[in-house]
């Protein structure tokens, strides 16, 4: 099951004094070693060998996704209880990587075998994946390697990350309808413009009158959809690429990630779940016994949202000249007024992680309502706005029927 890569390399031969070179095929560089070295050869280089032309690996941008946080959750749910059976980490490795059927987090974890039984950490050689393993996660497991609870520390890691992807299913859960709601909506107008007022149009044209306003702007769109269907892709396949090419430079998310936070009905929702997730990952990485400047910086990138982000580090300033935490809490706009109340609480009582764990709980309650209002109020309003667009399309195509009515009837 091993994902094996293509690598060139330069090593001494000390049977016949030269260097060598040639390739050989291997999960990673440090198994690649190891295979030279069985070989009795002295490696000086080990390099992964380039993809040209046709070989070369095809990439788009926004197609690469991360590892859900349901497969990780399960990761690490699955190695904390293998640890803590007493397997040893290697034959662990082994269990998961045959039992994991992410396409991503798989081979990733090949490779890590591969790392650790060449002799890097365990913490180590998932540093090496950083697409794969988050920065949240490889801090924990680290601290939790060297302090030796780490199946505690995955433990911990399961849970959050359990409770992440439970909090991403209510989301999905709420706009999922409205969005079938709108594409269907979407795709029906398109289909009426496109073929049906084709045939309307036919038969008006043996009618001789003069078609009223609306009925002639819609039999103006219908001739002219066979280059703005087209166009309406292009300008949206543009629109996407350049997006995801940019969607994550510091200037975009300077403009984009306040403007997430202002919006109306939908901000406050964003708002709340960006508190619940600060407040959760940060609770967790201070129970492992991360210090606390390393778990904001940390917790601030995990945030993904900039705003948020500059808040982390003014509290991280603050901190480091001796100040409290809940302080630059309170000023940055980001944050409720309770969430720096209770941390203020948490700090003076000795119970912080505790405070932020309950404040996270609350939050995330408030984002399950949020969403499930949300989705009750949208799904009538897209029937409404569905209707309007529809029955009036309706009335435009039927207008000219109504005129020659009204007209044989003066008559």
């Amino acid at each position: 099951m091993a994902v094996v890569q293509e690598f060139v390399y330069r090593a001494v031969d000390p049977r016949g004094g030269g260097v060598v070179k040639g390739t050989i095929e291997a999960p990673t560089e440090t198994a690649v070693t190891g295979k030279l070295k069985a070989q009795g050869l002295t490696p000086l280089e080990v390099t992964l060998k380039s993809k040209t032309g046709l070989n070369r690996d095809l990439r788009m941008p926004g197609i690469t996704k991360q590892v859900p946080a349901k497969s990780l959750a399960i990761f690490a749910r699955q190695m904390a209880g293998l640890l803590n059976a007493g397997l040893p980490l290697m034959r662990t490795l082994a269990v998961l990587i045959d039992q994991t059927e992410d396409k991503k987090l798989q081979p990733a974890l090949v490779a890590v075998q591969a790392d650790v039984e060449g002799g890097s950490s365990f913490s180590g050689a998932l540093s090496r994946h950083p697409d794969v393993f988050p920065p949240l996660m490889l801090s924990i497991v680290k601290v939790g390697e060297a302090g030796g609870f780490l199946g505690q520390a995955l433990t911990s890691i399961a849970e959050n990350y359990k409770r992440e992807a439970e909090l991403q299913n209510r989301i999905r859960a709420a706009i999922t309808y409205p969005i079938i709601v709108l594409v269907i909506a979407v795709v029906g107008v398109l289909a009426m413009v496109t073929f049906v007022v084709p045939v309307f149009e036919q038969m008006f044209a043996g009618l001789g009158n003069e078609l009223p306003l609306p009925t002639q702007i819609l039999v103006n769109i219908s001739r002219n959809m066979w280059w703005i269907l087209p166009l309406i892709a292009i300008v949206a396949i543009v629109i996407w690429a350049w997006w995801s090419r940019n969607k994550n430079t510091e200037q975009m998310r300077r403009i984009v990630d306040p403007l997430k936070l202002k919006l109306p009905v939908f901000g406050k929702i964003a708002t709340k779940i960006a508190v619940a997730r600060f407040t959760r990952n940060l609770s967790m990485m201070l129970d492992a016994g991360v210090p606390i400047i390393q778990a904001l910086a940390i917790v601030g990138q995990a945030s993904n949202n900039w705003k948020i982000e500059q808040a982390v580090r003014e509290i991280q300033e603050s901190i480091r000249q001796g100040k409290s935490f809940a302080g630059p809490l309170a000023k940055a706009a980001v944050f409720p007024p309770m969430v720096s109340q209770m941390v203020s609480v948490g700090e003076e009582s000795g119970t912080l992680s505790e405070m932020l764990a309950s404040i996270a709980d609350f939050y995330e309650d408030e984002v399950e309502t949020a969403t499930s209002q949300l989705s009750a109020t949208i799904e009538p309003l897209l029937i409404v706005v569905l209707g309007v667009v529809i029955g009036a399309m309706v009335i435009s195509l039927y207008l000219p029927i109504f005129t020659l009515y009204g007209d044989l009837s003066a008559q």
